[in-house]
């Protein structure tokens, strides 16, 4: 299911459940955001500063929770991701959320409210955070594809075929984010449901020999058996390693040679300023073919 889609005067909440950051982004995000003509709120702590944290967890699950319980605010944009939600997440409580579900924006750390928001049967966006926002043009597509999806228009994204990619078609729940964050929830409470989903990984600053070990625990684990369909995002900061024989995306073309499913490489998302939006928990239609790529959302 997807939460409402916004109308103007909606209100929209920045929190800081992850990492601190710099107020500035806050304001330019405000500001952007504004001017889509939403009412932009704010967490009491999203600028605070606790180490490498954005506030206690105390803090941190005081402004999240209260920003899942507000029935006044259709939809959240965390600030940053960086790291912080796994000391947190399991001490949430969505019951009001699902009364009155409301649209979860991030990307990175964020991959794991996505995830319990997937497990919960709601849709949420892997997209832009306060830093692009105020930094990216207001034409940029990141920017207008996020405001069109929050406003009820859905993409369809076509761009030229990657020579690696495996030809064919999918159909099936959009699920995913940053491979780490999402190696680290295997076998908890917010683990996904991998059964027939197009799955959406991309990662940064990661040793190939880490990525080969997560694809590794993705094929001996049956996850990539029942997968319909693949998306490979940017790999952002992750230095090829010439000792391991085999490029980063080698790497995961191997992990998944024995299956048939359709495989698109380079999608353009990711810790990359050009971070197309992704609708995780909603059925998508994947194809690929010898010349291009479309992502129907």
């Amino acid at each position: 299911m997807k939460p409402a889609f916004l109308n103007p005067n909606d209100q929209i909440r920045i929190i800081s459940p992850s990492g601190f950051i710099h107020p500035e982004f806050i304001d330019g995000a405000t500001k952007v955001l504004t001017n889509w003509g939403l009412q932009v709120t704010e967490g009491k702590f999203a600028r605070n500063e606790y180490g490498r944290f954005a506030g206690t967890r105390q803090q941190r699950i005081a402004d999240l929770q209260d920003a899942l319980n507000d029935s006044t605010v259709k939809a959240i944009i965390c600030s940053r991701g960086g790291y912080g939600i796994a000391q947190i997440i399991d001490k949430l409580d969505f019951t009001e959320f699902i009364k009155s579900p409301k649209w979860l924006i991030g990307f990175s750390d964020v991959t794991i409210l996505h995830n319990a928001i997937t497990n919960l049967g709601f849709a949420s966006i892997h997209g832009i955070m306060a830093k692009h926002l105020t930094e990216l043009s207001g034409d940029a597509e990141p920017v207008i594809r996020l405001r069109e999806i929050l406003f009820g228009t859905m993409p369809t994204y076509t761009f030229p075929s990657h020579h690696q990619n495996k030809n064919g078609s999918a159909s099936g729940k959009l699920i995913g984010g940053n491979l780490s964050v999402l190696m680290a929830l295997r076998g908890s409470q917010f683990d996904l449901d991998y059964s027939g989903a197009i799955l959406f990984i991309e990662d940064i600053a990661e040793n190939p020999y880490h990525i080969d070990r997560m694809m590794q625990n993705l094929r001996f684990s049956g996850v990539l058996a029942h997968l319909s369909g693949l998306i490979i995002g940017q790999f952002s900061d992750c230095d090829e390693d010439p000792l391991m024989m085999q490029t980063i995306s080698e790497i995961i073309l191997d992990a998944v040679s024995e299956y048939n499913f359709p495989v698109c490489f380079n999608f353009p998302a990711g810790h990359v300023d050009y971070n197309l939006p992704l609708i995780l928990g909603k059925n998508t239609q994947l194809e690929v073919t010898s010349k291009n790529v479309s992502l129907k959302l």
